[in-house]
């Protein structure tokens, strides 16, 4: 299987495990597109008011945050396979309680244990791609979590059309609940994988590590170098043969935050920054505000009947779902950086022209056919930019960038960055449009998003095609000039 060329051939296996870790990601995913549908019906079914349904909306993201903090020092502790098994059982057991909810209460809990799930996943699935990938393929493996959650979101809204016609008590819970089969799937899946060899040199498990490093490189030769320089970032001398070390150093995690906040090397403090910046302008330029209540978007521009509101939304899924599989071929070809600086503009277009047709549509006493179909339109658009850099490149970039020691960790503060900012647009957003009007606070979008694109052309250097030990190169004072300027990096040979 090729990427684009027989220089960016890769690995089968690799292919394959990062498949099956990053179906996690299909999951969270359908929690967010099926809550979308089933808030419409448990508004309906348990009467709850718009502020309870901005706290259900928000509070999965909120515990996701607790779940990604913890996630770091854990999959360090336990290893990368065993932390996504056990994200797997933790959002099983949280859709058993959503599927079964006779009350809100219930409902709140169940969406409170998902989250915690939602939290170690997100953290762990980008992480464990891209240390079993090479630096050719990366960008492609790890964006993979990123495209399985729009999958899971498109999943979610098809689920919420076709049981948004049963009775009105049996069909959410099931659009809830249902999540649970493929988790405890998921869970045996996971434990036929290997585990990751840049974690398994962390423990001192050389031989482990050379043995999967062999099945996930395209060559022996390949699988050498990786190996030699793996074993330099950990400190192990480069030609040590022993299958098994004693490293004088602690690697679970110890003395990580330590060189992360309080005392981090300039690199470091620029890969910090990098990683949270990116991290909270994801979800700050308004992308959970579409998905999670894109009904809403298009009730307020004119559709008005629950099933067309539902076909609508699986326009928005669908739309999200092509554009991240063009992005997962781009991401190693065009690179991170230039992808997020199309991205990010095309998103500016988006947003003011979503903002302007809403205010038009509000503003008018009688249905503007034309605003509607500009704000469909317009919405579509937004997505499609979003998913084509903005949305996979965090994911891929914050899992590349921290140095081996640092990177479950550091990758672990952006997903809490992240978190809280999707959780801070989803329970806000009915309240934001309420006070500033819905086209109003789409507009407040689009100056974020200009924030955002002045951001990442000064901060972000580019990463594509550099192995994961050379990120401290890429970081350091000297790749300033080549951010400012836009230039891209040398290639890994």
């Amino acid at each position: 299987m090729e990427l684009g060329g027989e220089e960016e051939r890769f690995n089968k296996y690799a292919f394959a495990c990062a498949i099956v870790a990053s179906m996690i990601s299909i999951i969270f995913g359908y929690d967010t597109g099926v809550m979308s549908g089933a808030m419409i019906f448990i508004k309906d079914d348990l009467g709850i008011s718009d502020t309870q349904q901005e706290v259900l909306a928000g509070i999965l993201n909120l515990c996701a945050l607790v779940g990604s903090l913890a996630a770091g020092r854990t999959s360090d502790y336990i290893g990368r396979r065993y932390t996504i098994v056990l994200a797997s059982v933790l959002f099983m057991v949280g859709a058993i309680l959503m599927g079964y909810g006779p009350n809100y209460a219930i409902l709140m809990v169940g969406r409170c244990v998902a989250g915690i799930g939602v939290g170690f996943a997100l953290m762990i699935a980008p992480v464990y791609s891209a240390e079993i990938s090479s630096a050719k393929s990366r960008g492609f493996l790890t964006s993979l979590p990123e495209l399985c959650i729009g999958i899971g979101i498109l999943l979610g809204y098809v689920v919420n059309y076709f049981f948004g016609k049963l009775t009105l008590k049996l069909g959410w819970r099931l659009m809830l609940g249902i999540a649970a089969i493929p988790s405890l799937a998921l869970t045996f899946g996971i434990l036929t994988m290997p585990e990751s060899p840049r974690w398994l040199v962390m423990q001192g498990h050389l031989g482990k590590a050379k043995k999967v490093l062999l099945q996930v490189s395209n060559t022996e030769q390949e699988a050498e170098l990786r190996f030699k320089d793996i074993k330099i970032a950990a400190g192990i001398d480069e030609n040590c043969t022993e299958e098994m070390v004693k490293l004088h150093q602690r690697n679970n995690g110890e003395g990580v935050w330590k060189e992360l906040i309080l005392r981090p090397s300039p690199s470091v403090r620029w890969m910090l920054i990098a990683a949270v910046g990116i991290h909270f302008f994801e979800h700050a330029t308004g992308i959970e505000a579409v998905m999670l209540y894109s009904p809403r978007i298009f009730k307020k521009a004119g559709v008005t009947s629950k099933d067309k509101l539902l076909l609508t939304t699986i326009g928005v899924g669908l739309t999200k779902i092509t554009f991240l599989i063009i992005a997962s071929f781009l991401l190693d070809k065009v690179g991170r950086r230039r992808l997020l600086l199309i991205s990010t503009g095309g998103m500016v277009f988006g947003l003011t022209v979503l903002g302007f047709s809403l205010t038009m549509e509000e503003k008018s006493h009688e249905k503007l056919t034309w605003a509607l179909t500009l704000s469909i339109v317009a919405t579509y658009t937004f997505v499609a930019f979003f998913n084509i850099g903005l949305g996979p490149v965090t994911w891929v970039y914050s899992s590349e960038i921290f140095p081996l020691k640092l990177r479950a960790q550091g990758a672990s503060i952006g997903v809490a960055v992240n978190r809280v900012m999707n959780a801070a647009v989803s329970m806000s957003f009915i309240s934001i449009y309420k006070a500033i009007t819905i086209g109003g606070s789409f507009f407040m979008f689009a100056g974020i998003s200009v924030l955002a694109w002045l951001f990442f052309y000064f901060f972000l250097p580019e990463t594509k095609g550099k192995a994961l030990e050379e990120m401290e190169m890429v970081f350091s004072k000297n790749s300033s000039r080549n951010v400012a300027a836009g230039t891209d990096l040398k290639e890994n040979a």
